[in-house]
């Protein structure tokens, strides 16, 4: 496994629309797009920086991990993702250094990512996102 990059940062809002005007009228991101994820049960809100994204997630279900991540710590910083190269080798190589996984096989996540979290009892309390994204310029040489 080769970590490409940090590919964003999630942060759990109680309301996007409430969130928002902070992160765009005042920090100057810009909303690239919103995306409501129904087996997560959550809305995301990508804002680029750079080479990588904030994402302000909501929850849509009161009993959903963003709801209940808040309700535990309130409104925050609620993972990190890192950029992969194989998720399936990611999670491999995850379980053979010990770490215990959320996910043991990859699954959907926002922007149509293949996605799999490390547990924060084996990252030092941080919720750790393993994230492998097409590479569109791919598509385009290929």
């Amino acid at each position: 496994m080769e970590v490409l990059k940090l590919d964003h940062i999630g942060i759990a809002v109680k309301d996007l629309e409430e969130a928002l005007p902070f992160w765009r009228d005042v920090m100057g991101l810009k909303v690239e797009g919103i995306e409501t994820v129904e087996e997560q049960k959550v809305k995301v809100a990508f804002l680029p920086v750079g080479d990588t994204e904030v994402e302000l997630l909501e929850s849509t279900d009161e009993d959903g991990p963003i709801a209940r991540f808040i309700a535990k710590n309130g409104p925050g910083v609620q993972h990190l993702a890192f950029r992969v190269d194989d998720i399936e080798e990611g999670i491999a190589y995850m379980k053979e250094k010990g770490m215990r996984m959320i996910d043991s096989e990859p699954r959907y996540g926002a922007g149509g990512a293949s996605i799999a979290f490390v547990h924060p009892k084996s990252s030092s309390g941080v919720l750790v996102e393993l994230s492998q994204r097409e590479d569109p310029t791919e598509e385009n040489n290929g």
